[in-house]
């Protein structure tokens, strides 16, 4: 069975083949998946490695802390995701009240 892990705080310039290689000193890594923003294409420091739960207990062991390109990771089991909502705000409508009569 195979676990999701966090990576956080990833330099900028971090690719996904730098996780590959450092991931794979702990078990297979299945994939890797560097999140970036939507409108820039930029990373957003941070992404995720998929690996069998073997060797993700011992990455998020062995790597959370240590150094990456000058900055220190943070690994751990990722939490189960969101879903989100597909619309912008919802919310109720403003306006005045509908307030009794003035003598």
């Amino acid at each position: 069975m195979s676990k999701r892990v966090y990576v956080g705080n990833l330099s900028y310039d971090t690719t996904e083949s730098d996780l590959t290689g450092l991931f794979e000193q702990a078990g297979e890594v299945e994939s890797v998946n560097i999140i970036t923003d939507r409108d820039t294409g930029r990373s957003k420091g941070f992404g995720f490695v998929e690996m069998g739960s073997e060797g993700a207990d011992k990455a998020i062991a062995q790597f959370n802390g240590s150094e990456l390109k000058g900055r220190s990771l943070t690994v751990n089991e990722a939490r189960p995701r969101e879903e989100r909502s597909g619309g912008g705000r919802s919310g109720g409508g403003g306006g005045r009240g509908r307030g009794g009569s003035r003598y």
